[in-house]
C-alpha cells in the first residue's frame, strides 16, 4: 500500500515527540524512506524528512541516502531541487565521500538552477571535510563518464581558490596536488590546462621548491625526451601549451633550461615546416616569442655553443643580403627584400640573452667568412630599420589618447616599440668585440606605466603582440593574462600520444542512475 501524506505527517510526528528514544522507532523511518515510491507531495515531504532524522538510524543509513538518491533523480527537476538542497546533511563520517561522489555526478545536469545548487551543496560539504569531499571528486574525474569527469575539473579550476585557508590546509592541498598528478597522466589539451591552473594556485606550492615541482609536471607532459614531429599539429599544439604553462613558473631559481634546449635543437631547426594548429596562429612567430620569453631564466647549458649556433643560423635567414646592384648603380632586384621585424626581435632577444653566457662566440666560434656576411646583413637591416623608425615617428608624432587607439596606430606603436628594441640590440652587437649588456623588453610585454608618444619616446600604451613588415599582428592581451589556445575538443589520450583511456570498459552510465 502507497505511503500518504497523512502517513508521513503521522510518522514524523513520532519521531519529533520521540526525542531520546528515536532508535525505538525504526518502523516510523522506514515509513518516510517508503515515501520516495509515492506521488509528488510525497516525494517532497520524503526528501525534506529523511535527511532530519537520518543520524538516529545509522542502521539504516545505505537505504537513506539510496532513498534520498532517487530523489535526486525524480523526473521532476523541483523534487531533484528538494533533494540535492538537503545531501549536504547525509555528509556525516564515512558517508562523505559517498555524497561527494553523487554530488560530483549530478554535475551533468543541464538545468541552470539545479547545476548551481549542486555546486552549493558541494560547497558546503567541502567545508566540513575538503579532503573527503576531494575524494568523491577526483574518483569521478578518475573514472566516471565524460561529460562529469568535464564538469569536475571546471569545478576544481573555479571553486578551489575561493576557499579559506581553514578548508584549504597544507594536508588538503598536498592531496590535491598528488591526485592531480594521477589524473595528468592522460588528458586532453583543455583538462591539462585547468588542471595546471589547480595546481598553479595551491599556496602549499608559492615557494621555489613548489615551482620547480610544477614545472617538472609540465616537463613530463612536453615530452622533452622525444624528438619533435613538426608535421603533426596535436604534436605541436602540445608542446606550445606546456610551454605556455610553464612560462610564469621560471625565474632565476627556477630555469628554463631544458625547454630553451629543446627549442634550440628540435623547434629551430624545423621552424619553417611546423604544422599549426590552427590556421590563423602564426605558428613561427609564436615559437620565436616563446623562445624569447623563456631565454632569459635559461640556466647552464650542455650544448650552449651549439644552440648558440642553431639562433644564430636562424638570425641569418631572417636579416636577408642587399641587392645587387647592376652597372647603372641601380638595384637587380625589382623590390627591397622584406624586413621581418617581429621575427628578428625574437630572435636577436634570444641569441643576446643566451650569447652573455659566451660572450666570444662571434668572435671565437663564427668562422670569418660567415661573420663578415653576418655584418653585411646585419648593416643592411640595421640601415632599413632606421628609415622605418623615423617613418614611424613621424606617423605618430603628436598623437596622444583616443588617437592612438585607432587599430592603424595601435599596429604603429607596437612596431616602432619593436624596432627600437633590435636597434638596442643591433647597437650591442656592433661593438667591438659585441657587447651583451643592454636591457630592453619585449614588445608584446606589459609596461608598468603608458607614456603618450613623443617623436623619440614612442608611447606603449596598448602594448600587444609582434608586429612587422611581412605581417600585421592585432595586440594581445597582457602576459599575466595571456589566453591560452585550446583546440576543439579531442579524444582523451590524445594530449599524451593517443593513448585512450578505455571508456567502454567501464560501462556506459547514464543519467537516469547514479552510483
Amino acid at each position: 500500500m502507497a505511503v500518504t501524506i497523512e502517513d508521513l505527517y503521522r510518522s514524523y510526528g513520532v519521531l519529533a515527540d520521540a526525542k531520546d528514544n528515536l532508535s525505538q522507532h525504526k518502523d516510523a523511518y522506514q515509513v518516510i524512506l517508503d515515501g520516495v515510491k509515492g506521488g509528488p507531495k510525497e516525494k517532497r515531504l520524503a526528501a525534506q524528512f529523511i535527511p532530519k532524522f537520518f543520524s538516529s538510524f545509522p542502521e539504516l543509513a545505505d537505504a537513506a541516502i539510496n532513498a534520498q538518491l532517487d530523489l535526486c533523480e525524480d523526473d521532476d527537476v523541483s523534487i531533484r531541487r528538494h533533494a540535492i538542497k538537503e545531501l549536504p546533511r547525509f555528509a556525516t563520517g564515512e558517508n562523505i565521500v559517498r555524497v561527494a561522489d553523487i554530488l560530483t555526478q549530478l554535475l551533468q545536469t543541464d538545468d541552470t538552477a539545479e547545476f548551481n545548487q549542486v555546486n552549493a551543496a558541494l560547497i558546503s560539504i567541502f567545508k566540513m571535510d575538503a579532503k573527503g569531499t576531494l575524494g568523491g571528486l577526483f574518483s569521478q574525474i578518475l573514472q566516471g563518464e565524460d561529460i562529469v569527469r568535464e564538469r569536475a575539473i571546471k569545478f576544481l579550476s573555479t571553486k578551489l581558490k575561493t576557499l579559506t585557508e581553514d578548508v584549504m590546509t597544507k594536508e588538503v592541498e598536498e592531496y590535491v596536488f598528488a591526485e592531480t598528478k594521477k589524473v595528468l597522466e592522460d588528458v586532453t589539451g583543455e583538462e591539462f590546462v585547468l588542471l595546471m591552473r589547480v595546481v598553479s594556485g595551491l599556496r602549499v606550492l608559492q615557494t621555489v621548491n613548489g615551482r620547480q615541482q610544477l614545472v617538472e609536471l609540465v616537463v613530463e607532459q612536453a615530452f622533452l625526451e622525444q624528438a619533435l614531429n613538426p608535421a603533426d599539429p596535436d604534436t605541436v599544439d602540445r608542446l606550445l601549451q606546456c610551454t605556455r604553462q610553464a612560462l610564469p613558473l621560471f625565474s632565476k631559481n627556477v630555469h628554463s633550461t631544458r625547454f630553451v634546449t629543446y627549442f634550440c635543437e628540435h623547434v629551430l631547426p624545423n621552424l619553417s615546416t611546423l604544422a599549426s594548429p590552427v590556421a590563423e596562429l602564426d605558428i613561427q612567430l609564436e615559437v620565436l616569442k616563446l623562445l624569447a620569453e623563456m631565454s632569459p631564466f635559461c640556466g647552464d647549458m650542455d650544448k650552449l655553443e651549439a644552440n648558440l649556433n642553431m639562433l644564430f643560423t636562424k638570425l641569418l635567414e631572417f636579416m636577408p643580403l642587399p641587392p645587387e646592384e647592376v652597372e647603372n648603380g641601380e638595384n637587380s632586384a625589382s623590390e627591397e627584400p622584406k624586413l621581418q621585424f617581429s621575427y628578428v626581435e625574437c630572435l636577436l632577444f634570444g641569441f643576446h640573452q643566451l650569447g652573455k653566457k659566451l660572450p666570444d662566440f662571434l668572435l671565437d666560434k663564427v668562422d670569418a667568412e660567415r661573420l663578415k656576411d653576418f655584418k653585411i646583413r646585419l648593416q643592411y637591416f640595421a640601415r632599413g630599420l632606421q628609415v622605418y623608425i623615423r617613418q614611424l615617428r613621424v606617423a605618430l608624432q603628436g598623437k596622444t589618447g583616443d588617437a592612438l587607439k585607432t587599430d592603424e596606430n595601435k599596429i604603429k606603436v607596437v612596431a616602432l616599440k619593436i624596432t627600437n628594441n633590435i636597434n638596442v640590440l643591433i647597437k650591442d652587437l656592433f661593438h667591438n668585440p659585441p657587447s651583451f649588456k643592454s636591457t630592453v623588453t619585449l614588445s608584446w610585454k606589459p609596461v608598468q606605466k603608458a607614456e603618450a608618444v613623443a617623436p623619440k619616446r614612442p608611447s606603449t600604451e596598448e602594448m600587444g603582440a609582434g608586429a612587422g613588415t611581412k605581417k600585421q599582428i592585432s595586440p594581445q592581451p597582457r602576459r599575466d593574462a595571456r589566453q591560452i589556445y585550446n583546440p576543439p575538443s579531442e579524444q582523451r589520450g590524445g594530449f599524451r600520444g593517443g593513448r585512450g583511456r578505455g571508456f567502454g570498459a567501464r560501462g556506459n552510465r547514464s543519467r537516469g542512475r547514479i552510483y
